[in-house]
Protein backbone atom coordinates (compact mmCIF):
# COMPACT_ATOMS: atom_id res chain seq x y z
CA UNK A 1 0.00 0.00 0.00
CA UNK A 2 2.71 2.18 -0.56
CA UNK A 3 1.67 3.58 -3.77
CA UNK A 4 0.58 7.22 -3.94
CA UNK A 5 -1.97 6.43 -6.30
CA UNK A 6 -4.47 4.76 -3.53
CA UNK A 7 -6.81 6.61 -1.23
CA UNK A 8 -8.53 5.01 2.10
CA UNK A 9 -11.95 5.45 2.26
CA UNK A 10 -12.94 2.82 5.24
CA UNK A 11 -10.92 0.78 7.32
CA UNK A 12 -12.25 -1.89 10.03
CA UNK A 13 -9.37 -1.04 13.43
CA UNK A 14 -11.80 -3.22 15.62
CA UNK A 15 -11.28 -6.14 13.42
CA UNK A 16 -7.10 -5.85 14.46
CA UNK A 17 -7.93 -6.13 18.11
CA UNK A 18 -10.66 -8.70 17.88
CA UNK A 19 -8.48 -10.80 15.81
CA UNK A 20 -5.29 -12.29 14.97
CA UNK A 21 -4.71 -11.31 10.84
CA UNK A 22 -2.77 -14.43 8.82
CA UNK A 23 -3.29 -13.47 5.58
CA UNK A 24 -4.35 -10.78 3.77
CA UNK A 25 -6.14 -10.49 -0.17
CA UNK A 26 -7.13 -7.29 -2.16
CA UNK A 27 -10.35 -8.01 -3.93
CA UNK A 28 -12.41 -5.75 -6.35
CA UNK A 29 -15.80 -5.29 -5.77
CA UNK A 30 -19.21 -5.50 -7.90
CA UNK A 31 -20.99 -2.23 -6.96
CA UNK A 32 -24.18 -0.28 -8.57
CA UNK A 33 -23.91 2.82 -9.93
CA UNK A 34 -24.96 5.03 -6.59
CA UNK A 35 -23.00 3.00 -4.58
CA UNK A 36 -19.61 3.48 -6.24
CA UNK A 37 -21.11 7.57 -5.75
CA UNK A 38 -21.49 6.81 -2.00
CA UNK A 39 -18.34 5.00 -1.58
CA UNK A 40 -16.39 7.61 -3.14
CA UNK A 41 -18.11 10.25 -1.16
CA UNK A 42 -16.73 7.94 2.37
CA UNK A 43 -20.33 7.01 2.95
CA UNK A 44 -18.99 3.57 4.03
CA UNK A 45 -18.93 1.48 7.79
CA UNK A 46 -17.08 -1.96 8.13
CA UNK A 47 -18.37 -2.90 11.63
CA UNK A 48 -19.89 -6.03 12.26
CA UNK A 49 -19.19 -7.56 8.91
CA UNK A 50 -17.78 -10.48 7.35
CA UNK A 51 -17.00 -12.21 3.78
CA UNK A 52 -18.14 -15.62 2.95
CA UNK A 53 -17.34 -18.40 0.16
CA UNK A 54 -20.76 -19.43 -1.61
CA UNK A 55 -20.52 -21.80 -5.21
CA UNK A 56 -16.58 -20.78 -5.28
CA UNK A 57 -17.82 -17.26 -5.16
CA UNK A 58 -16.75 -14.55 -2.29
CA UNK A 59 -19.38 -12.09 -0.83
CA UNK A 60 -19.46 -9.68 1.77
CA UNK A 61 -22.27 -9.55 3.93
CA UNK A 62 -23.32 -6.85 6.35
CA UNK A 63 -21.23 -4.12 4.80
CA UNK A 64 -22.74 -0.84 5.18
CA UNK A 65 -23.01 1.55 1.87
CA UNK A 66 -25.21 5.02 3.06
CA UNK A 67 -27.92 5.57 0.26
CA UNK A 68 -26.32 8.39 -2.50
CA UNK A 69 -27.70 11.60 -1.06
CA UNK A 70 -28.03 13.25 -4.86
CA UNK A 71 -29.74 9.97 -6.18
CA UNK A 72 -33.66 10.61 -6.97
CA UNK A 73 -35.52 7.17 -6.83
CA UNK A 74 -33.10 4.53 -8.38
CA UNK A 75 -31.17 4.47 -5.04
CA UNK A 76 -29.52 1.13 -3.75
CA UNK A 77 -30.29 -1.18 -0.64
CA UNK A 78 -27.07 -0.15 2.17
CA UNK A 79 -26.87 -3.44 3.63
CA UNK A 80 -27.35 -5.84 0.60
CA UNK A 81 -24.89 -8.93 -0.26
CA UNK A 82 -22.13 -7.51 -2.56
CA UNK A 83 -19.81 -10.13 -4.64
CA UNK A 84 -15.58 -9.90 -4.25
CA UNK A 85 -13.78 -10.58 -7.61
CA UNK A 86 -10.59 -12.64 -6.13
CA UNK A 87 -8.42 -15.19 -8.47
CA UNK A 88 -9.74 -18.73 -8.53
CA UNK A 89 -6.45 -19.87 -6.92
CA UNK A 90 -6.80 -17.22 -4.06
CA UNK A 91 -10.60 -18.47 -4.19
CA UNK A 92 -9.30 -22.26 -3.54
CA UNK A 93 -6.54 -20.84 -0.84
CA UNK A 94 -9.44 -19.39 0.87
CA UNK A 95 -11.55 -22.16 1.43
CA UNK A 96 -8.86 -24.97 2.35
CA UNK A 97 -8.14 -22.38 4.83
CA UNK A 98 -11.86 -21.43 5.89
CA UNK A 99 -12.63 -25.27 6.35
CA UNK A 100 -9.63 -25.54 9.30
CA UNK A 101 -11.26 -24.99 12.69
CA UNK A 102 -11.60 -20.82 14.10
CA UNK A 103 -10.57 -19.51 10.71
CA UNK A 104 -12.80 -16.46 9.08
CA UNK A 105 -12.76 -13.98 6.56
CA UNK A 106 -13.30 -10.20 7.37
CA UNK A 107 -12.93 -6.55 5.54
CA UNK A 108 -9.90 -4.82 6.73
CA UNK A 109 -10.45 -1.80 4.64
CA UNK A 110 -11.98 -0.11 1.37
CA UNK A 111 -10.08 2.22 -0.75
CA UNK A 112 -9.62 3.23 -4.11
CA UNK A 113 -6.55 2.29 -6.44
CA UNK A 114 -6.15 3.49 -9.61
CA UNK A 115 -9.89 4.51 -9.70
CA UNK A 116 -11.43 1.35 -8.98
CA UNK A 117 -12.80 0.58 -5.40
CA UNK A 118 -10.92 -2.39 -3.44
CA UNK A 119 -11.13 -4.18 -0.65
CA UNK A 120 -8.72 -6.00 1.39
CA UNK A 121 -9.55 -9.11 3.27
CA UNK A 122 -8.09 -10.52 5.94
CA UNK A 123 -7.83 -14.68 6.79
CA UNK A 124 -8.36 -14.11 10.29
CA UNK A 125 -8.59 -16.05 13.94
CA UNK A 126 -10.68 -14.63 16.86
CA UNK A 127 -8.74 -13.56 20.00
CA UNK A 128 -9.47 -14.88 23.64
CA UNK A 129 -10.33 -12.93 26.17
CA UNK A 130 -6.60 -12.90 27.30
CA UNK A 131 -4.93 -12.27 24.08
CA UNK A 132 -7.09 -8.83 23.71
CA UNK A 133 -6.38 -7.70 27.68
CA UNK A 134 -2.37 -8.79 26.24
CA UNK A 135 -2.95 -6.33 22.94
CA UNK A 136 -4.05 -3.01 25.34
CA UNK A 137 -1.11 -4.03 27.99
CA UNK A 138 1.25 -3.81 24.73
CA UNK A 139 -0.25 -0.70 23.47
CA UNK A 140 -0.18 0.97 26.79
CA UNK A 141 3.71 -0.19 27.05
CA UNK A 142 4.67 1.72 23.43
CA UNK A 143 2.57 4.75 24.15
CA UNK A 144 4.12 5.17 27.41
CA UNK A 145 7.85 4.45 26.25
CA UNK A 146 6.77 7.13 23.07
CA UNK A 147 6.14 9.56 25.80
CA UNK A 148 9.02 9.35 27.72
CA UNK A 149 11.51 9.36 24.24
CA UNK A 150 9.53 12.59 23.73
CA UNK A 151 10.47 13.91 27.01
CA UNK A 152 13.62 13.38 26.41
Amino acid sequence: MADKNWKLIAENRKARFDFFIEDQYEAGMVLVGTEVKSVRLGRVNLKDSYAKIVNGEVFVYQMHIGAYPFAYYDNHEPLRIRKLLLHSTEIRKLTAKLNEQGFTLIPLRVYIKDGKIKMTLGLARGKRKYDKRDTIRKRDQDRELRRVRKEL
